[in-house]
């Protein structure tokens, strides 16, 4: 059994709170690990303009 179905097998046994736990930890590594990219920083100028413009801010759902 590989590492990743071992995790899976794991993942399921735990309650709703425990995978957001891990959910909210898993998006915390992989932010840290993104690279601020001029490209990153272009969209985040543009949302800044689209929110002072009066736009709706898009969230992520959960």
């Amino acid at each position: 059994m590989s590492t990743v179905q071992e995790i899976e097998t794991a993942l399921r046994r735990l309650t709703p709170a425990e995978m957001r736990a891990v959910r909210d930890w898993l998006d915390d590594v992989i932010e840290d690990e993104l690279e601020f990219t001029p490209e990153f920083a272009a969209k985040i100028a543009r949302s800044d303009r689209e929110m002072t413009e009066g736009a709706k801010p898009r969230t992520r759902q959960p």
